[in-house]
């Protein structure tokens, strides 16, 4: 826990940076803080966001000043070791892989990297990407554990509007848009599960912990899945993650 650092980011919010690299163990020491302080009696927590390296503390202070709410969160961390994190959830998300719609840009990941199309697809969904943080938009899953066989730079130029659920890659980043908007990212397929809806209950369907499994699918299965998100909603697959992953 050496490497900890507390960063004043405004007057009402503090960053517990837990290092300088994007990793899995130091992903679950944020969670373990996170939960840590869940089960606190720290006053005047407003809300807490998780990030690759980090974790954001918003609090009030006309009910916790800064000093006294840094000392308590020091505190935590000799705690982290006591913290049970629950296993993981894996969410599983269906894509429709290529096409002019859909993945424009599938073929050209696939000649970037000296591949098929069906190469790229058994790659993208072989594994458990791990949801590091939320952001940019409502929902936009920031992914880990990508293949470096099918890493492909970002465009050159954005695209001005990009279809809720398109599923793209950024580098050896992986993702999905949850909401029509700008974006940069090589799309590859589209989901027709609504990442965020603010008509649901709980609007933002993944969540920072969580792992993503996606899966291929045919055009009469996203039509499908669509109707359903359209009527009633689609109750997305989910499993409790298996140690040591897919």
């Amino acid at each position: 826990m050496a490497d900890v650092r507390f960063l004043l980011t405004g007057d009402t919010s503090v960053c517990v940076e837990f290092g300088n690299e994007i990793s899995e163990p130091i992903n679950a020491q944020i969670r373990a803080f996170n939960i840590a302080l869940s089960k606190s009696d720290i006053p005047g927590i407003v809300e807490t966001v998780p990030t690759y390296r980090s974790l954001m503390v918003h609090y009030n202070p006309e009910v916790i000043r800064c000093a006294p709410l840094m000392d308590k969160l020091k505190c935590l961390l000799g705690q982290l070791d006591k913290v049970k994190i629950p296993p993981s959830e894996v969410l599983e998300i269906p894509v429709l892989y290529g096409g002019e719609e859909m993945g424009p840009d599938l073929k050209f990941v696939a000649e970037h990297n000296g591949k098929t199309v069906e190469e790229v697809i058994k790659i993208h969904t072989s594994t458990e990407y791990l949801i590091y943080m939320l952001g940019f938009t409502p929902g936009f899953t920031y992914l880990g554990g990508m293949s470096d066989e099918i890493a492909t730079p970002r465009l050159k130029t954005p695209r001005v509007k990009i279809p809720a659920g398109s599923v793209g890659i950024a580098g050896s980043q992986t993702g999905v848009y949850p909401i029509d908007s700008p974006g940069g990212w090589q799309l590859i397929g589209r989901t027709p599960v609504r990442m965020y809806d603010a008509g649901r209950a709980t609007p933002i369907l993944p969540q920072a912990g969580q792992y993503i499994k996606f899966y291929a699918i045919d055009q009469a299965e996203f039509d499908k899945i669509a109707a359903q998100e359209a009527a009633e909603g689609y109750q997305v697959k989910r499993h409790p993650r298996k140690e040591g992953g897919a």
